[in-house]
This record gives C-alpha cells, structure tokens and sequence, in this order.
C-alpha cells in the first residue's frame, strides 16, 4: 500500500506519515520503485500513532513512544508512566472545567432568583 493510499483507506494525514517515515522506524516498510510501501504491521503501529495523537500527545512524545516501544523490550514501565501523565493533566482539565460549569450554574441560578 503506498503512502496515498494509507492516508486515503485509513484516514491518516500525509503529514503524519511522512514523521513516521522520517523516524526511521517504520520496520517494514520498503520504498519500491521510489514508493514507500506499507504493510499490515506498519499499519497497526500508525494506529497506534494516531490513538496516541488523539489523547493527546505531541509529535514529540509520540516519537519517544514508539522508540521506547520498537527499541526496548523492558519499555512497559516507562510508556505507562507516560500515559499515566497524560491521563493526569486529562483529569486535571476534566476537574477545572467541572469548576467552571459550578460557576456557571451559580451565576445562572441568582439571575433567575432576581428576575422572579
């Protein structure tokens, strides 16, 4: 499957293919006649790029992520503090909106109480 392709049946912007690309980890992916070709195992690991993009990790950690987990068998440790992380400042976020709507719901509540 070349990288148009990919991008088309699965959604994944050219951008994101091309870092994936550059990171060199792409395993089996072979350029055939100047094309890059993707395969199933390449495919899998591109899904989990994107889950990871949509939780919200940078390019960054994104690449440190897949190094850690293509290059280092004992890596479980060190992903899973990553995602814990990302989980917390989730949850942060998560709290002080709940914040916001309590302020909300107070502010919306002595408006109607003062034009009854």
């Amino acid at each position: 499957m070349t990288i148009d392709e990919a991008s088309r049946q699965y959604k994944i912007p050219i951008e994101i293919l091309r870092e994936y690309e550059n990171w060199g980890l792409c395993g089996a992916v072979k350029n055939v006649m100047g094309t890059w070709q993707y395969d199933d195992s390449d495919l899998e690991k591109l899904s989990l790029i994107m889950t990871l993009h949509d939780i919200g990790f940078d390019t960054e950690e994104i690449e440190i992520y897949m190094r850690l987990l293509l290059e280092h068998e004992n890596s479980g440790t060190e992903r899973l503090r990553m995602l814990e992380e990302k989980r917390n400042k989730a949850l942060d976020e998560i709290h002080f909106r709940e914040k916001q709507l309590d302020r909300m719901d107070y502010l919306r509540y002595k408006i109607r109480n003062q034009t009854i």
